[in-house]
């Protein structure tokens, strides 16, 4: 099978091309705080809490392309101490494929974001062991779900339809 083909496209041209292409994925900005090592990093009987949030955003950056940007944000506490905060801003840019304009945003926010998470996961597991903690796992997001509620958070008071979010 050549690369073309295994890529989903195929000799004419690229008939069988994927709706969705990454053209990169970055870091755009990247935050790791131990305000309280080295006192935080000895053993105690007290369980961090974790609280996490996710946050995504699209725009257009050009014709067909668009840049998608996962934010995440984990900060660990026991009692009233922090132990770590971890702010990253992790995107990419994607060129869609004769997705119609109606469907954009949603492909965008819904595949782009699932496309990036891994990455973005793996660099705060990665950030959090290397400041002396165990790795912290976020567990798989449902982009859908938060789809939906961004659009339902957009609706008027009214209780008109969801506007569609612009880039």
């Amino acid at each position: 099978m050549s690369d073309q083909a295994a890529n989903g496209q195929d000799q004419q041209g690229g008939a069988n091309a994927l709706p969705i292409n990454v053209l990169v994925q970055y870091v755009k900005d990247f935050s790791f705080e131990n305000p309280n090592a080295p006192q935080s990093l000895l053993p105690s009987e007290v369980q961090p809490q974790v609280g996490i949030g996710v946050d995504v955003g699209v725009r257009a950056v050009g014709e067909e392309v668009f840049e998608v940007m996962l934010n995440l944000r984990a900060e660990a506490k026991a009692g009233e101490n922090t132990q770590f905060l971890v702010d990253l801003s992790y995107g990419g840019l994607f060129q869609l494929v004769g997705v119609p304009e109606e469907h954009q945003h949603a492909v965008l926010f819904i595949e782009g974001s699932r496309l990036l998470f891994p990455f973005a996961r793996s660099i705060v597991a990665d950030a959090t062991r290397d400041g002396g903690y165990p790795p912290l796992m976020i567990n798989p997001i449902d982009f859908t779900d938060l789809y939906r509620r961004k659009l339902a958070e957009a609706q008027t008071p009214q209780g008109e339809q969801p506007q569609q979010p612009p880039f």
